[in-house]
């Protein structure tokens, strides 16, 4: 069970990549979704209401609150912040540090990518990074690794 609902936390986060590249937002409602999961997963992994699911919820809080500081100084949309918040309830902590940093390497060449395309196009409009495809990526890494290093 928990692996088909990594399947599906998957499809959502490339949904979210779709829709972020198309409209520069993220639907409430694909968040919404993505945060809702998590009480399934929590449940068919075993957590425990206590401390577990309460510690998830806790991470999911410190993320929303530390990334909607940077959504207040122009740095992110708010989309963007929900979904870091929605991604964080289903990952422990050393995960999100993780995903924080795996979003920002990500972040960092897709910025650099659309500065290039956005000079060579002699576009003088706001440049708007499609950031919640860096956050996508992130997670998608995380869950991969489930897969991939069960070897290891």
């Amino acid at each position: 069970m928990p692996t088909l609902l990594l399947v599906v936390l998957a499809a959502a986060l490339l949904a979210c990549c779709w829709w972020d590249l198309k409209t520069r937002t993220i639907p409430n409602w694909l968040n919404l979704a993505i945060a809702l999961g998590a009480i399934p997963f929590w449940l068919s992994t075993g957590l425990s209401v206590w401390p577990d699911m309460a510690m998830q919820i806790g991470i999911a809080f410190v993320a929303f609150w530390v990334f909607a500081a940077a959504f207040a100084m122009g740095a992110m949309g708010g989309g963007d912040v929900k979904l870091i918040a929605a991604l964080a309830l289903w990952l422990p902590w050393k995960a999100v540090l993780v995903l924080v940093f795996l979003m920002s390497v990500a972040g960092g060449v897709l910025t650099l990518g659309y500065l290039i395309r956005h000079k060579l196009a002699k576009r003088e409009d706001k440049l708007e990074i499609p950031y919640g495809v860096a956050i996508a990526f992130g997670g998608l890494w995380l869950i991969s690794e489930r897969f991939l290093n069960q070897f290891g």
